[in-house]
């Protein structure tokens, strides 16, 4: 199938114009420098047209007329120029239904479709909420791309008192769209809307931009929900290249060293332990924190004893042979570097260490181990 998308390079035409071609869609890319000619070529060629292209920062109202009404009829002439049965889909917006220059202008191109899809030709017309995601110009429509550029380049934002505001992740707006294309559903003459949508204000937006920076200090996994999980990709792909690593706290030691790499509050932590040939760690014991080991590199020896019973459980793990060990409540518990290098083990825990309440008792693992 050959798609055609005006507006393809912009923000939500990118994102669509890559999705369809990794499914193996052959995709005709409309834009700011295409010609009259190549519109015809396009139309005659296409079966399905996603009509993105659009004005919305003008330097004079009248932009938006030319931009989002007169350019829409010219698709619709030229589509019945040349006789194609393309279905259309139409991105509007629900600025339509404000008592604005924009939203006067998408609400007269969506009438323009409705009136061609009237008359026999299948038309899709969705407005879509306050798209965000990868991809989207800061500092332009968008107060999602702009914090996230701000807040992730250490600069100031400006939050302002307002009610909550509907918005839609982008790669559910592709979803969406992509799923018309393929499913061709009887055009019903209504307006459409891309869900999930997420009706959420400036502050919660805010709080949860500074979360994720915060993260990076605390090493704490952000919020991993319906839109925070959105949010949160839609952050990071604000980043500057050159500030996509940073740096852990690492506690060394003659024995080796320990580096707590990921925390959340619901799911535990992740650490990194290395130590030195003969080295053994632990020797001691949880009454509710429980832990998974996992070798992979070096050679190490894995002990464990149930306080109440005087038989050793040992387990031998190496790097070339992967296997989780778990390490259950009240098993004291030891983990030795047996073999010549250094020894690589990744620690997960069910509960951030507390200082306060650490629920870490020492015992020996085998009663004539010296500590």
């Amino acid at each position: 199938m050959k798609i055609l998308v005006t507006g393809a390079k912009g923000f939500i035409g990118k994102n669509l114009c890559l999705t369809l071609k990794n499914k193996g869609y052959e995709v005709f890319e409309f834009d700011l420098g295409s010609t009259d000619a190549d519109l015809h070529q396009f139309v005659k060629e296409c079966d399905f047209i996603v009509h993105l292209a659009g004005i919305n920062r003008p330097l004079s109202p009248q932009e938006f007329r030319d931009g989002n009404v007169n350019f829409s009829q010219k698709l619709i002439d030229v589509v019945e120029e040349e006789k194609s049965q393309a279905p259309i889909l139409f991105s509007s917006s629900t600025q339509a239904a404000l008592d604005n220059p924009y939203g006067q202008s998408k609400a007269m191109a969506e009438s323009l479709f409705n009136n061609f899809g009237f008359n026999g030709h299948p038309v899709y017309v969705y407005r879509l909420y306050n798209v965000f995601g990868k991809w989207c110009k800061p500092n332009y429509n968008s107060v999602i791309a702009t914090w996230c550029y701000n807040i992730s380049h250490g600069l100031p934002i400006q939050i302002n008192k307002a009610p909550a505001i509907d918005f839609v992740y982008v790669d559910d707006v592709v979803n969406e769209f992509i799923d018309v294309i393929e499913k061709r559903p009887q055009p019903n003459f209504k307006i459409h809307y891309v869900e999930p949508s997420y009706h959420v204000t400036l502050q919660e937006i805010a709080d949860l931009l500074y979360s994720f920076k915060k993260s990076r200090e605390d090493f704490s996994i952000p919020l991993q929900d319906g839109f925070s999980k959105k949010l949160y990709a839609t952050y990071i792909s604000y980043f500057e290249p050159d500030n996509f690593a940073y740096k852990l706290n690492t506690h060394v030691d003659a024995r080796g060293s320990f580096t707590e790499c990921f925390k959340t509050a619901q799911y535990g932590q992740v650490s990194v332990n290395i130590s030195k040939p003969g080295i053994t760690k632990g020797n001691h014991y949880h009454m509710t924190k429980n832990e998974k080991y996992l070798v992979v590199s070096g050679t190490c020896s894995i002990k464990l004893r149930q306080i109440q019973s005087d038989k050793v459980i040992e387990y031998v793990c190496d790097g070339k042979d992967l296997k989780v060990v778990d390490i259950p409540t009240g098993y004291t518990h030891n983990i030795t570097n047996i073999g010549k290098e250094d020894s690589i083990t990744i620690m997960w825990a069910s509960e951030l260490f507390d200082p306060d309440h650490p629920d870490t008792f020492a015992c020996p693992v085998e009663v004539e181990e010296k500590q």
